[in-house]
């Protein structure tokens, strides 16, 4: 595979790499991986609260609904 990085963004990563002791194609992986696993994650809780919103519903709770207003009340704005 091959990609473009901008030169300040390579400049960064070259000095972390020299910093950290790492190969620059080290420091590029992890974050790569880094950036992956974070918008998979991103992916897995929105997955995760569609799940639960279908299983529980999405009808109004007048008990939930009346605490947050409660709550709003107080809250100095």
């Amino acid at each position: 595979m091959r990609v473009s990085i901008p030169d300040d963004v390579a400049a960064s990563a070259e000095q972390l790499a020299e910093r950290d002791k790492k190969s620059l194609d080290e420091v590029c992986a992890d974050a790569v991986r880094e950036y992956v696993q974070r918008h998979d994650s991103d992916q897995w809780v929105t997955d995760a609260m569609n799940r639960a919103i279908a299983e529980i519903g999405d009808e109004p709770d007048e008990f939930v609904s009346e605490a947050a207003r409660r709550t709003l009340e107080r809250i100095e704005w």
